[in-house]
């Protein structure tokens, strides 16, 4: 019969390649492929604490102040949570705001970083009552991880195997109540099972130019950098609807105006560092016109799959998927069809080519 008693011992934790409670472990590993190295100090410089703080997801926002608020009330943990949406929207900034507003500690990992349950149970049992625990890029669990992920959340109990072979036995841990917060760009990458044992799931969508507007004029004041409202909403509208990129641009336009400029971001001293930049004026970069061109120029505007198209373009296909193809779908550049990626009229006249007669008869 397998052992069960709990483990109480630290040579107990050490026998199954775990950390004992209150020894914590630090863990970061950003995987999002539109993340600079010099975005992370700048992140938790302007990111915000507080709901009141945090500019735009008005529906994300009022859901999750209401469910705070319930679980406040009833003197609770939160109920888990689902954040997903394209990369660079806030899914970390909103878990961090939960424990905030819950007034609980916040532990952070990454799906990628857990490879053993060993590291799960590390993490899990470190947590104090009502602690939240945010996985970013959760559909890059292990699957084993991933199955002991399931007992953690339901029952707040994960079981260990120490030894192997006649001497094996299962170990339960129990632990605290917590609230779990994942992160995911790919819902569709999640198993079913894990998916359902999210109580509360929230999707993030891109940011409208007055949003991003409200987020670069914080920044720009949190970085002492001074800018007009002309030149903001310059900045806002070719940020591609997410607050990650705006805050890059505002940095990268900061540096154009000190040198080239007074020191002031205008509209046309915004406009002029973009041109350097690539980015045009509808916040389309290098890359965003290369997809565009290739599957005109080589593919005659498509269908073709992402798989060809990733080889063609010289990217990652996880980068065109996660990164650049949202916001070209929701700009109105290409289409998602069953035999493939098709670019729209609109991507034609904004690279300035004319649609051959056959193409064109698809546009009617």
């Amino acid at each position: 019969m397998a052992d069960k008693r709990p483990l109480t011992e630290p040579d107990d934790f050490e026998g199954a390649g775990i950390s004992p409670p209150g020894q914590d472990e630090s863990y970061h590993n950003p995987t999002d492929p539109d993340r600079f190295d010099e975005d992370l100090e700048l992140e938790q410089t302007l990111r915000p604490s507080r709901f009141e703080d945090f500019p735009g997801q008005d529906k994300a926002k009022d859901e999750l102040q209401l469910y705070v608020e319930a679980a406040r009330q009833r003197g609770d943990a939160l109920d888990h949570v689902l954040l997903f949406g394209p990369p660079g929207l806030g899914k970390t900034t909103l878990a961090a705001i939960l424990s905030n507003e819950m007034g609980v500690s916040f532990r952070t990992t990454s799906g990628p970083v857990m490879e053993r349950p060993a590291d799960l149970a590390g993490m899990l049992t470190n947590l104090q009552r009502g602690d939240l625990f945010f996985i970013d890029e959760i559909h890059r669990l292990n699957h084993v991880v991933e199955e002991h992920m399931y007992s953690a959340m339901e029952d707040f109990r994960i079981d260990i195997m120490v030894d192997k072979g006649p001497n094996a036995r299962s170990i339960p841990l129990p632990l605290d109540r917590f609230t779990l917060v994942g992160a995911t760009t790919r819902t569709g990458l999640l198993t079913a099972p894990l998916r359902a044992r999210f109580q509360i799931q929230i999707h993030l969508e891109f940011y409208k130019p007055e949003h991003l507007y409200l987020i670069i004029k914080r920044a720009a004041g949190i970085l002492d950098v001074e800018i007009d409202d002309e030149g903001a909403l310059e900045i806002a509208r070719r940020s591609r609807g997410t607050p990650r990129i705006a805050n890059r641009y505002l940095r990268r336009v900061r540096d154009y105006a000190q040198v080239r400029g007074d020191g002031r971001i205008t509209s046309a001293t915004a406009a002029a560092a973009f041109e350097m930049l690539g980015v045009d004026a509808e916040g389309l970069d290098s890359m965003n016109r290369s997809i565009l061109a290739t599957i005109i120029e080589k593919y005659q505007g498509g269908p073709v799959g992402v798989k060809t198209l990733s080889v063609a373009v010289g990217e990652e296909q996880d980068t065109l998927e996660e990164v650049y193809e949202p916001y070209l779908v929701l700009g109105g550049f290409i289409k998602h069809t069953s035999r493939g990626r098709v670019v729209t009229e609109l991507a034609y006249r904004h690279l300035g080519l004319e649609p051959t007669s056959k193409q064109a008869k698809l546009f009617e």
